[in-house]
């Protein structure tokens, strides 16, 4: 998706390849292996400096846990980079086969609708006073949220070829 907006993109799995990028995208899949992953190559404290410095971050779905201050049904251990002030339950929205697709009204992105694709999704189940919830689906559960360089999303917006969220990522990494 970023390489369709015309973005130069890199894969970051040491502090070295953290150390030449001006944004990044912490991508879905499993946070807990993030996580183990990030500690043992060394990037845990990197990251955290990244972002606590103002590197822009875009997390989506596992990238969303690993963004939150407080992560809620975390398994034994497991730790988030924080930086967002939110509260985040891991697979809120259950198993694999309980997936869904909907449509969100997200002014920050303009009138259209964004559709959402949701794959055991996070679910922000705070927002604190820093952050700012830019997406809610109908039950008024947060499922979009940003703060600062930061935003994050509970659901993967690249599945259906949904830009919108990468292109404002992408100015987020301009104006800084």
């Amino acid at each position: 998706m970023l390489t369709k907006l015309g973005a130069r993109v890199s894969l970051v799995r040491r502090p070295e390849e953290l150390a030449v990028i001006d944004g990044l995208v912490i991508p879905g899949g499993e946070s807990s292996v993030m996580d183990k992953l990030a500690r043992t190559f060394g990037l845990q404290a990197p990251l955290e400096e990244a972002i606590a410095s103002g590197m822009p971050v875009y997390g989506t779905c596992a990238g969303l846990i690993m963004l939150a201050d407080t992560l809620l049904d975390a398994i034994d251990g497991q730790q988030s980079l924080g930086g967002l002030d939110v509260v985040v339950r891991r697979n809120a929205f259950g198993s694999q086969n309980q997936s869904f697709e909907t449509d969100l009204d997200i002014p920050a992105l303009g009138e259209v609708p964004v559709h959402a694709v949701f794959i055991r999704g996070p679910v922000v189940e705070s927002v604190g006073p820093a952050a700012t919830p830019l997406a809610s689906l109908a039950d008024g559960r947060v499922v979009a949220v940003e703060q600062g360089n930061l935003v994050g999303t509970s659901f993967h917006p690249e599945i259906t070829g949904e830009y919108r969220f990468h292109e404002y990522f992408l100015g987020m990494v301009r104006a800084a």
